[in-house]
């Protein structure tokens, strides 16, 4: 069964919920373990969440443009890495303000969604993929990264916070109870 515009609404939903959990969550660190090299895959705290936010920039923007020639997508490349190289975010606050931009933008393109369109094919790598695919890989690989982060905040002596869909799912079903 195909998702519709309400399942990617609460997935992407979700997606704000937990990336602002785990920003919450770091933003006890100090400015020396939030760039310290953990040797993770992306070496610390602040280099993994300017990928996790690279991320959703650069997939939006493939998603919203009207061509995906080789020339297009070389170019979103290099314009991600500069945009996103982690020396420009220098600290917790400097990711969160990026992170409030994007998500601003994300919530309009997913809000703007027709059921229709997230079964368009979109060109990608040589295939073609549904657009909720590319959508539902997004949040994947998103939570994917918030999971090391959390290792790494346990590194550094910090709690991570319980990112898991269910407690979102729980939470939320508490807040439309009380009215909220």
């Amino acid at each position: 069964m195909a998702m519709n515009k309400c399942d990617i609404q609460i997935l992407y939903e979700y997606d704000r919920w937990a990336n602002n959990r785990v920003l919450m969550a770091v933003s006890v660190l100090r400015a020396e373990q939030f760039t310290r090299d953990l040797g993770g895959s992306f070496p610390s705290v602040r280099d993994t969440l300017v990928h996790i936010l690279g991320g959703e920039w650069i997939w939006l923007t493939y998603w919203t443009a009207s061509s995906h020639t080789p020339e297009f997508s070389a170019d979103l490349r290099a314009r991600a890495k500069a945009l996103f190289s982690p020396s420009e975010f220098p600290s917790v606050d400097s990711v969160k303000s990026k992170w409030v931009e994007i998500e601003a933008q994300q919530t309009g393109f997913v809000n703007g969604l027709a059921d229709e369109s997230l079964a368009k094919a979109i060109p990608f790598r040589g295939t073609e993929v549904m657009l909720a695919h590319l959508m539902q890989h997004l949040v994947n690989h998103s939570s994917y990264h918030r999971g090391q982060v959390a290792l790494m905040l346990r590194q550094l002596g910090a709690e991570p916070a319980p990112t898991d869909f269910h407690v979102f799912l729980e939470e939320r079903q508490r807040l439309a109870a009380a009215g909220t």
